[in-house]
């Protein structure tokens, strides 16, 4: 069996180099491997962080109204969590998914803030 794999464009060379899926379709579910965005603020990370997965969503035929769950991945919560909301609220609108928000010590980038995982459905 194998595995339906969403690789837009743009994230093709990390497929290949790095050996992941930025995200995988099954049962009706997609699920996005975690992005970490890039910006000298930390509004302007998350914000490219969130527009990455926006991609990824169309690449997959769905947006950020089919996310049903966010787990987002913040160094220093305290002090970052306040951009991130304000950001996540710009593409996340009401009806809110699920969200667990989990403060952790680093990325794989360093210097990274915050990396956002999410499962999405498959639009109907």
């Amino acid at each position: 069996m194998n595995i339906d794999v969403i690789v837009p464009d743009a994230l093709r060379k990390a497929y290949d180099a790095f050996h992941y899926a930025p995200a995988v379709r099954e049962a009706g579910l997609i699920f996005c491997s975690g992005v970490i965005g890039q910006g000298d603020t930390a509004e302007a990370e998350f914000r490219d962080a969130w527009e990455k997965i926006g991609a990824i969503l169309a690449e997959a035929s769905a947006g950020y109204g089919d996310i049903i769950d966010t787990t987002i991945y913040m160094v220093d919560l305290p002090a970052n969590a306040a951009a991130m909301a304000k950001v996540k609220d710009a593409f996340v609108q009401a009806p809110y998914p699920a969200s667990t928000w989990i403060g952790v010590s680093g990325f794989v980038r360093p210097g990274a803030r915050a990396e956002i995982k999410v499962i999405a459905r498959q639009q109907r």
